[in-house]
């Protein structure tokens, strides 16, 4: 049967049929619906392919970064110089400024309070006069005692007459002895009462003083805490004012107690140790002063000692109750060997330091340090005044490393001797370079011709043609840069602390 069939209808079935790319798609698509367990799998072995390929692309093979650094040849580092000077013992704690003096203005008797005679903040002497209590009724009591105390003071002036006069009656028998004794009796009663009269005076003389409250010690009145007009008691809490001496102003801070003696030995001896402190910070130097006392006991729950420190405060730099860092100046030792503490490695041996020879190669001083001040550190033994160490760079180092120093400024002498230090390292060296050079005696007539065995240019050769080499040089190579017998013993570098 034919069926006749337009163009048009060719041409919208051309299109509407899959190309290649579409027909495999369907086809995977088709296979995954009929294996679904396995499909899965299959994807997922996809996924890990795409991400090493990633990976792969992202970061480089170990060996071309190994190329990078030996590439690099001798390395940049910074330099110092070993010197011999003074370093300062210190100790270093946190202090608290405790003034010497802090007292509360409490009124001695009750009453309303009429006056204020300072200003918030204002700078009082002591015995200055603060605040009034209403004098009144304390100038009553005071006359009323003056009163008593002169009635009472005639009534003894006439019993003393009445005695005098009984006395001459008696002696011609014209009296009595009972009167005459039971007269006296009554003077020496009446005498009582004048003493009480005048301590009665005398308290009323007090209390009339007491409302003049005054400061009883120099120093700044804080913000008054009771107002004018208010009745207030004697011995109340609160009080009226608190006056705080400032000049001079203490430190109290605490030292271990295994750190007492040194002090304790330097005190009496009769040094001064000067004190500086600093702001919370520890930037700005805010004072410096004297230690002025150091406490009798130990802190069991703390295990320190307290101390304090004076400081001239006339500038009033420092505050009640302000938290500073303390330090404390104990000795100062002479004539010792000071390297900056950045050249103080750290490794599985100890410390050590990277001492730079005038051939521009470091050898590896292993060192004992003592006390460290700020910035620099002293070395007991290992380094001698005159040495240069590597401050900078040294992470990347090996005992015997080739190294450049970027605008030197400094001569480079040979470093001082160090005992059987200096010849194991020197016997390791020489090893390694004899296996290097027996390995490497082809390569070297080849690829390094003029360059002097064992010399740095032979060294600098075998680097820069390191894809060339034989199998036995390039191993042989590999040791000498892991340290193999020469090489760096001390581990990862790092800042002494």
């Amino acid at each position: 049967m034919n069926i006749d069939r337009s163009p048009g209808d060719f041409e919208r079935a051309a299109a509407g049929a899959p190309g290649p790319v579409g027909r495999t798609w369907a086809g995977v698509k088709s296979w995954s619906s009929r294996n679904p367990r396995l499909s899965r799998v299959v994807w997922f072995a996809v996924a890990l392919v795409i991400l090493a390929g990633i990976i792969w692309a992202i970061y480089p093979p170990k060996n071309q970064a190994r190329r990078g650094q030996i590439n690099s040849g001798a390395q940049p580092v910074g330099v110092a110089k070993a010197i011999s000077g003074d370093i300062n013992v210190t100790l270093n704690a946190l202090g608290t400024v405790t003034p010497l003096s802090t007292a509360t203005v409490r009124p001695q008797v009750g009453g309303m309070l009429i006056k204020l005679n300072f200003t918030e903040g204002q700078m009082v002497k002591a015995g200055e006069t603060l605040a009034q209590i209403d004098p009144r009724p304390y100038q009553a009591s005071l006359d009323q005692a003056r009163g008593q105390l002169a009635r009472d003071a005639a009534t003894l002036a006439n019993a003393k007459v009445d005695l005098q006069r009984y006395q001459a009656l008696l002696a011609q028998n014209a009296i009595a002895q009972q009167q005459v004794a039971t007269q006296a009796a009554t003077v020496r009663s009446t005498e009582g009462i004048v003493v009480s009269d005048q301590a009665n005076v005398e308290t009323a003389r007090i209390n009339l003083g007491y409302t003049n409250i005054v400061s009883p010690v120099e120093g700044r009145a804080g913000i008054h805490l009771v107002d004018i007009g208010n009745i207030v008691q004697a011995g109340q809490s609160n009080g009226i004012v608190v006056v705080t001496q400032l000049d001079p102003m203490s430190v109290l801070f605490t030292i271990p107690e295994d750190r007492v003696a040194q002090v304790v030995t330097r005190v009496n001896s009769g040094a001064t140790l000067p004190v500086d402190v600093y702001d919370r910070a520890q930037v700005n130097k805010i004072t410096s002063g004297n230690l002025s006392a150091v406490d009798t006991v130990v802190d069991p729950t703390t295990g320190s000692v307290k101390l304090r420190a004076l400081f001239g405060n006339k500038d009033s730099k420092l505050f009640p109750a302000q938290f500073v860092n303390v330090k404390l100046l104990v000795d100062t030792l002479h004539n010792v060997t000071v390297v900056p503490v950045a050249a103080i490695q750290r490794g599985a041996d100890g410390s050590y330091v990277f001492v730079v020879t005038p051939e521009k190669t470091v050898n590896q001083h292993n060192v004992k340090t003592g006390v460290q001040d700020g910035n620099n550190i002293q070395v007991l033994s290992g380094v001698n005044p005159g040495d240069t160490v590597v401050v900078d760079g040294a992470d990347r180092l090996r005992d015997g490393a080739d190294v450049e120093i970027p605008n030197q400024n400094v001569k480079i002498t040979a470093p001082s001797g160090n005992g059987e230090d200096d010849a194991a390292r020197a016997a390791r060296r020489a090893q390694t370079q004899a296996a290097v050079t027996k390995s490497c005696g082809e390569d070297l007539k080849k690829l390094c011709p003029d360059a002097k065995p064992g010399s740095r240019e032979m060294r600098m050769c075998l680097f820069q043609n390191r894809d060339d080499l034989s199998a036995d040089c390039s191993k042989a190579m590999s040791q000498m840069r892991r340290g193999g017998a020469g090489g760096r013993r001390g581990g990862g570098g790092g800042a002494a602390p």
